[in-house]
């Protein structure tokens, strides 16, 4: 998936940014690597082009137009914006991503959302500490040296006049994200959504600052180890994930906000606090909480409540059927011969799953035919899973092969619809997205069609933004062809449904994986009985008597 990161820089020099682009520096430190005779190490590749300026003069070019306007001669003045677009590391592999299209990508990017800044384009295809995803570097300078067309991302009139810096704000900040994640989809690469809360939310600061940890960490235990001792802790945790941690783990646990308070404290020494609506955690270590917008969607009071809820639903049926809480509850259908499985009426009872597996043919045992040894301890398995399924069929009550295969038959039914459901409401989710994907492309490019209605030269103004006007005729038919009324689809409205088709599913998942574990281990039973049988099993005439195998 790409995702964007953004960087305010107060450094009056701006060759360092060309430097940066041009050779090799060390992530950790973010200081230059020199060879052996104290020269910089040119990048091994990169693609790099100048917008409204020369690539390699645009330090030069930045403080000529500073000059010109009189403007970031203040230290504490925001002087570029540093813009970083990463791939996910499968594009290239899966999708055929190359260098030369991800500069293009950034060049596109750069001219229609930074129009008239002097702007630095560069491609790395090394990756972050040579992990191969390949990314793509804007450098902009805050102010702007051309007088542009407004455009809808905007907010203030003189952010298309020359000699005014960059504004960057929450809604502009949406856009670019907007934009980006439109530039992927048209191009078939992997993408999320980047404007959705993450459910586990890791800064950049907190990744660098877990390197470095886990960095020293490894040099402090390499010494230990030389000692002859061993290391009490491998692995570096810094605080907010020493957090997330103890909250999933607390949380899987609780059924009420009290309980889970109380685990915190008892367990971990995290103390918890509540404020308007809104959870937050303290560290052992800190003095200052830490709130659940730090740490993502998943640790905060809307997904936990509901967790616990859950929770405490889960905990009221063990009660009820005496069931211990290690163990799981599934649903399975109630044994009435005479009547369909649409028709059967669930109920709770406890399933868990045995460790029963298959009995070995020693016949068709290769190993077993070659080494005496092996085939007898095959012989000893082969009694050990004999014994164990004669115990199954006996704990669950099946007095005959017809009733076990009547078993079988009915729970492989279950199956089998409930993996229709889950099918069905797979295409219903995937349509649903289609439909969020080209209303979010019929909105982002509408004023340009506008313009484009009201243009005098239509021609030219076509040729001019062929890509916008088509992306927009493209999700404008495909909206059509699937409203009856030709109303344009509520944005939210196709969100909620999204939300509860993706509930739908996890439900349905559920009951679709008890059925397939329930299926798979009837029919290791089933083989196994046959075996014990010592004949392929097939249903006898009702005249004649059925074999008794209990």
């Amino acid at each position: 998936m790409a995702i964007l990161k953004h960087i305010a820089s107060k450094n009056a020099d701006y060759g360092e940014a060309q430097r940066y682009l041009m050779f090799q520096y060390d992530e950790n430190t973010n200081k230059p690597l020199l060879d052996e005779n104290g020269d910089l190490i040119p990048r091994k590749g990169y693609i790099m082009d100048g917008i409204n300026c020369d690539p390699f003069t645009f330090d030069m070019e930045c403080r000529e137009l500073n000059a010109l306007y009189h403007k970031n001669k203040s230290y504490d003045e925001i002087k570029s914006h540093h813009y970083i677009i990463s791939f996910d590391p499968k594009d290239a592999k899966e999708n055929g991503l190359t260098g030369e299209q991800a500069q293009q990508i950034g060049l596109e990017y750069a001219h229609k959302n930074f129009p008239g800044h002097q702007a630095l384009v560069c491609t790395h295809m090394d990756g972050h500490n040579e992990s191969g995803n390949i990314h793509v570097h804007i450098v902009i300078n805050s102010l702007r040296k051309f007088n542009v067309e407004r455009q809808d991302f905007m907010e203030r009139p003189c952010d298309s006049r020359a000699g005014y810096k960059h504004h960057v704000s929450k809604d502009y900040l949406t856009h670019l994200k907007q934009s980006l994640m439109d530039i992927c989809h048209r191009e078939r690469l992997h993408q999320v959504d980047l404007l959705a809360p993450a459910e586990k939310k890791i800064t950049d600061r907190e990744y660098r600052v877990k390197q470095r940890g886990q960095k020293k960490l490894d040099e402090r235990n390499s010494q230990i180890l030389a000692d002859g001792l061993t290391p009490r802790k491998t692995v570096f945790q810094t605080q907010k994930e020493f957090l997330r941690t103890a909250i999933k783990e607390a949380s899987a646990s609780s059924c009420s906000l009290e309980e889970f308070q109380k685990l915190l404290m008892e367990k971990y020494s995290i103390k918890f606090k509540t404020s308007r609506g809104r959870f937050s955690y303290l560290h052992p270590e800190r003095s200052k909480c830490i709130t659940e917008r730090m740490l993502g969607t998943h640790y905060g009071a809307d997904y936990l409540l509901k967790l616990f809820a859950e929770n405490a639903i889960k905990r009221k049926n063990k009660k009820r059927l005496n069931v211990p809480e290690e163990y799981d509850t599934a649903v399975k259908p109630s044994v009435n011969r005479d009547s369909t499985p649409e028709q059967e009426e669930p109920i709770t009872i406890l399933f868990v799953r045995s460790d029963l597996r298959l009995v070995t043919d020693l016949q068709t045992c290769v190993k077993a035919q070659q080494s005496a040894a092996y085939a007898n301890k095959v012989k000893l398995s082969n009694l050990k899973e004999m014994a164990k399924t004669v115990a199954y069929i006996q704990e669950h009550g099946y007095d005959t092969r017809d009733s076990l295969e009547d078993s079988f038959s009915e729970i492989k039914s279950h199956a089998s619809g409930s993996r229709k459901d889950l099918k069905s409401v797979e295409d219903k989710l995937r349509k649903v997205n289609e439909q969020i994907h080209y209303t979010g492309q019929y909105l982002a490019n509408k004023s340009v069609y506008q313009q484009f209605c009201k243009a005098k030269n239509k021609g030219q103004f076509r040729q001019e933004h062929s890509a916008e006007i088509a992306l927009y005729e493209t999700a404008r038919k495909f909206l059509k062809e699937q409203s009856a009324d030709s109303h344009l689809p509520s944005i939210k409205l196709l969100k909620s449904e999204k939300a509860q088709l993706l509930q739908e599913k996890k439900e349905i998942q559920k009951t679709y994986h008890y059925y397939r574990d329930y299926q798979k281990e009837l029919n290791t039973v089933c083989a196994n009985v046959d075996k014990i049988l010592g004949q392929s099993y097939a249903k006898q005439p009702e005249k004649k008597k059925t074999k008794d195998i209990s």
